[in-house]
């Protein structure tokens, strides 16, 4: 009888195991075809910004190819760790984190703790583009070009206002301020597509982002693009010099946005999705639409994402070693 009780208990207690730890192995194993249903995108920037752009661009394209509906998610706010949180807690082979990567780099420098570890928690699975950094200063200043601009910032300590999102782009602003000698506010925004309005009426003086942050107002002529942070003059913008070209290497920043997969996702299979985005990228429509954005297309899998996240980790660490700063 002893035997039976004891020989039950054990059967009780492995079907218990087995369902507590059935979410884990099915994430780790990913038996069969993928996707199964809806997959979803988390983007921790909201619409309008590049990160958006990219992501519903190559979406329509893998819906059809996966046969399922793909949903994006915008969780901004937060230093990016809300749409952190939230992969994170997903804990879901069909749910992807779609980000620009400098929402993540600077944390070791910037947060005490993260709720997260950038190794064992985000997995690569793509790389989609480098997002074109862009100068861009409100129309209602006057101001020629960023020489000027700065030239008035130089004049008037502490009385102009910047906005600049949270990240890698904050982190080449500072690096800019301080090589410059220049002393700016900023103002925090949510949003930095917030910040649009603000900078049109000329109650901010310039922002530093993803040009896709202010194409439409730039377009409209409340704004003005004056120059960005690529290495080399892009299509999109071919009158706009590099700030390398003006003498003001400090702002040099090409974006990178990539997609990632949760811990455990097997290598096998992260290939395979990366692949699949490689290849709804060779799109034409993709590729033109994406450039018109101001991004420059790099699709890559596992291996190419790998290594852009480790170029820009080493940018970050230098960026920090000028600005005197150490890891929390």
């Amino acid at each position: 009888m002893a035997r039976r009780l004891a020989a039950a208990f054990i059967f009780i207690l492995s079907i218990m195991s087995a369902a507590l730890f059935a979410p884990e192995r099915a994430l780790a194993q990913t038996p069969g075809p993928w996707p199964t249903r809806p997959v979803r995108f988390i983007l921790p920037f909201g619409p309008g910004s590049g990160i958006d752009v990219g992501a519903r661009l190559v979406s329509d394209k893998l819906a059809a190819r996966w046969g399922h509906p793909v949903v994006i998610e915008n969780r901004p706010g937060g230093d990016g760790i809300l749409a952190m949180t939230s992969f994170i807690n997903a804990n879901d082979d069909h749910v992807l984190l779609f980000v620009g990567v400098g929402s993540y780099t600077v944390h070791p420098y910037m947060l005490e703790k993260t709720p997260y570890d950038f190794k064992r928690d985000v997995l690569p699975v793509a790389r989609i583009a480098n997002t074109l950094m862009a100068v861009t200063l409100s129309s209602k200043d006057g101001d020629a070009d960023l020489k000027s601009f700065m030239a008035r910032a130089r004049a008037n300590p502490g009385k102009l206002n910047a906005a600049v999102p949270q990240g890698i782009s904050e982190f080449v602003f500072d690096g800019f301020l301080k090589s410059e000698g220049i002393d700016i506010q900023k103002v925090p925004y949510k949003d930095v597509v917030q910040a649009m309005p603000d900078l049109a009426e000329g109650r901010l003086n310039v922002i530093f982002s993803s040009y896709a942050a202010v194409r439409p107002t730039a377009e409209g002529g409340q704004v003005r693009v004056v120059a960005i942070g690529a290495r080399e003059r892009v299509a999109a913008l071919p009158d706009v010099p590099t700030a390398g070209e003006l003498g003001v290497p400090s702002l040099q920043l090409d974006g990178l946005s990539g997609v990632f997969g949760p811990a455990r996702m097997p290598l096998d299979l992260r290939r395979r999705i990366g692949q699949d985005f490689v290849e709804v990228m060779k799109d034409q429509t993709v590729l033109d639409r994406l450039t018109a954005s101001g991004q420059t297309p790099a699709p890559g899998g596992v291996a190419e994402l790998e290594a852009s996240v480790q170029a820009q980790l080493d940018q970050v660490d230098a960026l920090a070693k000028l600005l005197g700063m150490k890891k929390k």
